[in-house]
This record gives C-alpha cells, structure tokens and sequence, in this order.
C-alpha cells in the first residue's frame, strides 16, 4: 500500500501514525482502529480489554489492545486533545445545520 511508506512506528509496539490516514492520528498498525477508538470502548463503553478484543474489534489481538492502552496513559493529552476536537466540530455542525438533526435523536412514542 502505497500510504504505508510515510507511515511512523512509535516506541510502542503495534501504534502507528500515517499522515494522511485518519488525521494522522495513532493508530493500530495494519488497521485503521485509532487508539482512541479503542479507549472509547474502555472508558466510554465500560468493555474490558478482553471484551473489546472479543467483541467491538474481533480483528485485533489482545496485545493490540494493550498496546493502545499503554499509548493512551503515556500520551493522554494528544488523545484527549482528539476527543475534544471532534466534540467542538460536533457541536458546530449542531448549531450550523439544526435542520438536519430535527429527528435525532428519534423520539419514542
């Protein structure tokens, strides 16, 4: 793949950064599964590293997870700084285009 050139190892095993490829953002080499997806699924999704491994990303290994996980504790502000940018940009596209976002959440009857 002709991207993968530009793509940077860190120090961390499996956690790579391609420019170009989801923001450049780091990422779980040979996938594009963010290391923030990953804490997602922990810290917003309440799932164990096994659990995420079984079920959200059946695709990565457990050390995969692991590795994210050790990324994230030593990289937490360039994670949570990604966390917050999507929230802005959400929110900005909210108020921009309220038209579109009339009907969600659906409501139940």
């Amino acid at each position: 793949m002709a991207s993968e050139v530009n793509t940077t190892r860190t120090e961390y095993a499996h956690i790579v950064h391609t420019p170009g490829m989801l923001g450049g953002e780091a990422r779980i080499d040979g996938h594009r599964i963010r290391v923030r997806d990953v804490m997602a699924a922990r810290d917003r999704g309440g799932l164990t590293p096994e659990e995420i491994a079984a079920t959200v990303y059946p695709s990565l290994t457990l050390a995969e997870i692991y590795a994210a996980l050790a990324y994230y504790e030593d990289h937490r502000e360039e994670i949570d700084g990604a966390f917050e940018d999507e929230a802005r940009i959400i929110e900005a596209f909210r108020r921009e285009h309220p038209e579109l976002l009339r009907d969600y959440p659906p409501q139940e009857d």
